[in-house]
């Protein structure tokens, strides 16, 4: 899956964030030649700087907000193919900043497509939303790709509109030029390295760092969980094939299968009996805890409602077409995705190369069955 990428040049915009850091180690896996450009990494610690992603490969501190630094990255590498992912992309703070929300996810969305415009070496280019993007009547059914757009919360509408920028650029250039032109609404995402705030993982690996028992504010809230590695393989076989073949282009629910949409609540017991597991086995074996590393004891979990701003309750997409075009089928499933995220997790308190860690998940994952 990975061979076509070998000596490839791609951009790729929000490769400090979490699923942009994944995305960016298979690539230099692969051998290509990636050019990042994104804000600091957003978490201290990051999954960026753990894989000293700096270092082995040209990264550019700007903000896509900054049209005329962007193009002149752009005229500098050359890409042929571009990747979106920089966003603010938290819902909470969208209500506390509104404005930078939309700066971002809408403005940053037509800088890049305008950069995209400009360079005639680009052959393939694919934004990245959300499922959030979909106007949610909380129906208790999956979202297909010609449902009507419009998110909730400033989060959910920004990427919405980030939709329909895209939309407008393609009709109005880009298809015309010979760009071939994705979107792609993927779920949320879980998997290791994942430090942002108001995540349901990140917040289980803090409380097992810690010792404190994990605070769940919405336990019923339905998500279609997926580990990181699912959409970042999609998202490289959309560019990789809409690049031969433009027809293929368009846009695509990137989500797991409905036995992988689960709450929240069933989301954090998952993680409890995969790292109690662990904890168990480690205190068999007799190997223990050392001070410091590997987490510390039983994870626990509580029922506490804050009264927070409004949440879709229900989210899941239909994937059929994304099924039926590409041949896609979920590698991990939900079990073994939060697996995969404790044994992550647990590596990094242990102090382990989280390079080698990283890499050996991404090898496991191309070599499942799907």
């Amino acid at each position: 899956m990975l061979d076509f990428w070998k000596n490839k040049r791609i951009l790729v915009t929000g490769h400090t964030g979490f699923k942009g850091s994944w995305l960016t180690e298979a690539l230099l896996l692969a051998g290509a030649e990636v050019t990042g450009y994104a804000l600091e990494p957003p978490t201290d610690p990051s999954l960026f700087e753990l894989l000293k992603l700096k270092d082995r490969m040209r990264s550019v501190t700007g903000d896509v907000r900054d049209l005329g630094h962007l193009l002149e990255v752009f005229r500098e590498t050359q890409p042929e193919f571009v990747l979106h992912m920089a966003a603010q992309p938290i819902v909470r703070l969208s209500y506390r900043e509104p404005v930078m929300t939309y700066e971002t996810n809408v403005m940053g969305t037509v800088n890049i497509c305008e950069c995209v415009r400009q360079s005639p070496g680009v052959r393939s280019f694919l934004n990245v939303t959300t499922d959030k993007v979909y106007e949610n009547g909380e129906k208790g059914t999956g979202f297909v790709e010609t449902d009507r757009l419009d998110g909730y919360d400033p989060y959910s509408n920004s990427k919405s509109c980030s939709e329909l920028v895209t939309h407008g650029y393609v009709r109005s250039f880009l298809k015309e030029q010979g760009v071939a032109v994705s979107t792609a609404r993927a779920g949320n995402v879980i998997g290791g390295g994942d430090f942002a705030p108001d995540r349901i993982i990140p917040d289980c690996v803090r409380a097992a760092e810690s010792g404190s028992p994990l605070v769940l504010r919405n336990p019923d809230s339905v998500r279609p969980f997926q580990h990181v590695l699912e959409p970042v393989m999609v998202y490289l076989d959309i560019l990789e094939k809409q690049a031969a073949d433009p027809s293929l282009a368009g846009a695509y629910n990137v989500g797991p299968d409905l036995s992988d949409c689960v709450r929240t609540g069933e989301l954090a017991q998952l993680f409890a009996d995969a790292w109690n597991r662990e904890e168990t086995e480690g205190s068999a074996s007799g190997a223990g805890r050392e001070d410091g590393a590997g987490g510390t004891g039983k994870f626990r979990i509580e029922i506490r409602p804050d009264g927070g701003p409004h949440e879709a309750g229900f989210l899941r997409l239909e994937c059929a077409k994304l099924k039926e075009i590409f041949g896609w089928e979920a590698r991990w499933h939900i079990a073994e995705a939060v697996q995969k995220t404790a044994d992550w997790s647990r590596a990094w308190l242990k102090g382990e190369d989280m390079i080698r860690v990283t890499d050996e998940q991404i090898r496991e994952f191309l070599l499942a069955d799907k």
